[in-house]
């Protein structure tokens, strides 16, 4: 299986392929600098792997939630690669990518993963990892408060990893948390851990065409719900 992963959702840009089984990646810290970064990037690891666009099995791509103008450049330029090889994509959660960070950086299996998404508020999940490693809690990414954040933790109990930004922006958050909260060792999310996520994936068959590549923002999701007449 041969996998190019494109992810610039945050502050970050990177970009990671997999090469049955060998993993390259190139992580840049570049705000605003992601549409001059992100093609040279694709380039020299493609050089790096010996291989084209042509060559690939799939391209994966950071779908959110993030940067609304990051998400968009990372889709476009992702649908834009795809598209000219005629590539299958596989859109992966940017909280998902990193609850796989923190699993390959401390082995947590059970990780809170919370993004500053400005304006008072966290781009927020709850993910589990399974004995097979498959994680589990899409259905919980959100845009809360951190007051709100705070309360969802009140559901859970026992040893979670925190992973991201939010964490940072709202220190308090869980500062009166009754759960044991172990720091995730991640900040933004990587490339490479995209990758096992989108070999999930394309394993289930949930690989899109160019032209259904769909962003995730939560928040404009929510705007849209409670439009009159949208249900």
């Amino acid at each position: 299986m041969r996998i190019l992963a494109i992810d610039t959702a945050t502050e970050a840009c990177s970009v990671a392929l997999w090469l049955d089984g060998q993993v390259l990646n190139h992580f840049e810290l570049c705000p605003r600098e992601h549409t001059q970064r992100i093609l040279p990037m694709v380039r020299d690891i493609l050089n790096q792997g010996g291989i084209s666009l042509s060559e690939l099995d799939a391209l994966a791509f950071g779908r959110g939630p993030g940067s609304f103008t990051g998400v968009r450049i990372g889709i476009g330029i992702a649908q834009g690669l795809a598209l000219g090889a005629e590539l299958p994509m596989a859109g992966v959660s940017t909280l998902a990518t990193m609850a796989e960070g923190a699993w390959r950086r401390t082995g947590a299996t059970r990780v809170l993963a919370a993004i500053d998404a400005r304006m008072g508020e966290v781009y927020w999940a709850e993910y589990q990892r399974d004995e097979q490693g498959v994680w589990h809690g899409e259905e919980s990414e959100a845009v809360l408060k951190p007051e709100a954040a705070c309360e969802r933790m009140a559901q859970l109990d026992g040893e979670w990893a925190t992973v991201g930004t939010g964490w940072q922006a709202w220190p308090e958050m869980g500062a009166d948390s009754q759960l044991t909260l172990k720091d995730g060792e991640v900040t933004l999310p990587e490339a490479r851990d995209m990758l096992p996520l989108a070999q999930w994936r394309i394993d289930q068959g949930k690989t899109v065409p160019v032209e259904q590549a769909e962003p995730v923002y939560l928040r404009n999701e929510v705007a849209w719900k409670k439009l009159p007449g949208r249900g």
